[in-house]
Formats: structure tokens, C-alpha cells, sequence
């Protein structure tokens, strides 16, 4: 058995443990609440513009646009950009791991791949695995805004439309019923039966003019629309990852919370048996001097 000393020391770093994976409960909770906030006082703007690609479909529901798919392109021979979102750290549970383990899954798809990767841990698990990470955005996973969303998006379309890119997915993780799932969601090409819906519908006139032309307008309209996806992306895997995180740092202190009462108990002992130790010599020794 181990010492009293001993004992109470490893009780102490156990202590100790338990203050850090604490307030990492609390961090991760305030910038869970925080992105919440931000994702909230942003989406009324991306919905309006989800409902303006949906309203510009009902006036042209025949148009014939890049954004909607390419045509000639086989199956097998489409060229696929995957967008992959994970954190730039640990600690996180399963969160880093299901995604990843989802990337590979869809990689093995087909051969004709370009990764995008937000985050470190992707970045890192990939070069490690020899596998070519084509482009990395930094500083974006810990900061998710509309900007960062922006600057992704213009270079996923720019791959798109000049053809380097056939299909365009997002590789991220949702919270649901308070847990994180990996999911995959495809932004490019639009698919038509998303917007088939709007709210309201016979409030917008079916005739409209547009200019300087139908063309013009979706190309501006759709970057924004996809700007919105990829925000709500980031947003709602910067939520699951503090999530994932809370659950880790809490179970990290339930489990440190078992271990002080083990502990307590075998130092209890320890003290027991020394005390009956010295008092077992006291009584050897005052035996031994009254037999002088």
C-alpha cells in the first residue's frame, strides 16, 4: 500500500486536474452561448436570401444555369470538392474523429478529389496520412463569421465555375438531442427541389424584370446563398465542438470526482495503519522496558 504522503499528493494533482477541466467546462459553455447569439442575429439575412433564389426559381423555373448542375459530366468522371470542418485542438471527445472517419468515407468515393480543410486536427491527421489537403483556411475555426464564410465561399465558386470543381459538399458536425454527429451536405450544384417552397408564395408576382439579366442576378444571388450555408456550417460545428468538449471536460471531472473518494479512503486507511503501527512500537517498547 501506498504511503499517506504519497497518496495525498496524487489527491492534490487530482485537485488540481479538476480546476482546469472545470473552467474549460465553463469557456466552452460561454463561446457555445456566444456563437448561438451570433448565428441567430445573422440568419434572417441568409434565409432572405435563400427566399430570393427560391422566388427567382418560381419567375424562371426553367433556367438553365452552371449553379444548378453540368451537364455532359459522368458520374463516375464529376470532380468533387469536399470541405471539411474540424477543430484546431483536442479534448473534444469523438468530435474530431467522427468527422474525419465521415471524410474518408466519401473520399474513397472516387479518385478525383480537392480537400478544403478548416481546422488543425484535419489538417494534421491528412498530411499524416500522406493524403493532399489542396487548400487550409486558418484563424477560422476559433472566429466563425460571415467574412471567413465569405472568403471560402468565393474560392469554392471560383474553383466551381471555371471547372476544376464538378460537385461541392460540406463535411461537419450537428448537435442533436445533445450529442455531435458527423453529417454531409451538398451546396453546389443547387439542387432545384429545395426551393421549390417559399413562405407566402402568393404574395410574389409571377412576372418580373431582371437586370441587366436573369444570368446577372443569380450570380450574385447564389455566392451569398452559399456564403450563408457554409457560415451556418461553421457556426453550428463550432457549437457541437464546444459541446462535445463540455461533455468530455464533465465526464474528465465526474471521473476525478470518483477517484478523490477512492483515494480518500485508501488514505484513510494508510493513516489507520500507521497510527496502529506507532501505537503497536510505543507498546513494544514500554513492554521491553518494564521486562529490564
Amino acid at each position: 500500500m501506498a504511503s499517506a504522503r504519497e497518496i495525498q499528493s496524487r489527491m492534490q494533482s487530482i485537485k488540481d486536474t479538476m480546476k482546469i477541466t472545470s473552467a474549460m467546462y465553463m469557456i466552452s459553455s460561454s463561446k457555445m452561448q456566444k456563437a448561438k447569439k451570433s448565428l441567430a442575429d445573422t440568419e434572417p439575412f441568409f434565409f432572405g436570401q435563400r427566399n430570393a433564389v427560391a422566388r427567382f426559381m418560381q419567375c424562371v423555373p426553367d433556367t438553365k444555369n452552371i449553379f444548378f448542375g453540368k451537364e455532359g459530366v459522368a458520374e463516375d468522371q464529376k470532380k468533387r470538392g469536399y470541405i471539411v470542418i474540424t477543430a484546431d485542438k483536442g479534448l473534444a471527445g469523438a468530435y474530431n474523429h467522427n468527422v474525419i472517419k465521415l471524410t474518408e468515407q466519401w473520399l474513397a468515393k472516387g479518385n478525383n478529389n480537392t480537400l478544403f480543410v478548416v481546422g488543425q486536427m484535419g489538417k494534421h491527421y491528412f498530411e499524416k496520412k500522406g493524403v493532399l489537403v489542396d487548400i487550409e483556411f486558418t484563424q477560422t475555426v476559433q472566429n466563425p463569421n460571415p467574412h471567413r464564410a465569405r472568403d471560402i465561399a468565393e474560392r469554392v465558386i471560383e474553383l466551381y465555375d471555371k471547372g476544376y470543381i464538378d460537385e461541392v459538399y460540406m463535411i461537419f458536425s450537428k448537435t442533436k438531442n445533445g450529442s455531435c454527429e458527423a453529417d454531409v451536405s451538398k451546396i453546389l450544384p443547387l439542387e432545384r427541389k429545395k426551393f421549390e417552397k417559399v413562405e407566402n408564395k402568393e404574395e410574389y408576382n409571377q412576372f418580373a424584370i431582371f437586370s441587366p439579366s436573369p444570368k446577372a442576378v443569380l450570380k450574385n444571388l447564389v455566392p451569398n446563398y452559399v456564403k450563408g450555408l457554409i457560415y451556418s456550417a461553421l457556426v453550428s460545428s463550432y457549437t457541437s465542438e464546444h459541446n462535445a468538449r463540455m461533455v468530455a471536460m464533465k465526464s474528465a471531472t465526474d471521473s476525478a470526482t470518483d477517484m478523490l473518494k477512492s483515494l480518500e479512503l485508501l488514505y484513510n486507511r494508510a493513516r489507520q495503519a500507521a497510527i496502529t503501527q506507532e501505537i503497536n512500537e510505543i507498546v513494544g517498547g514500554a513492554s521491553a522496558l518494564q521486562a529490564d
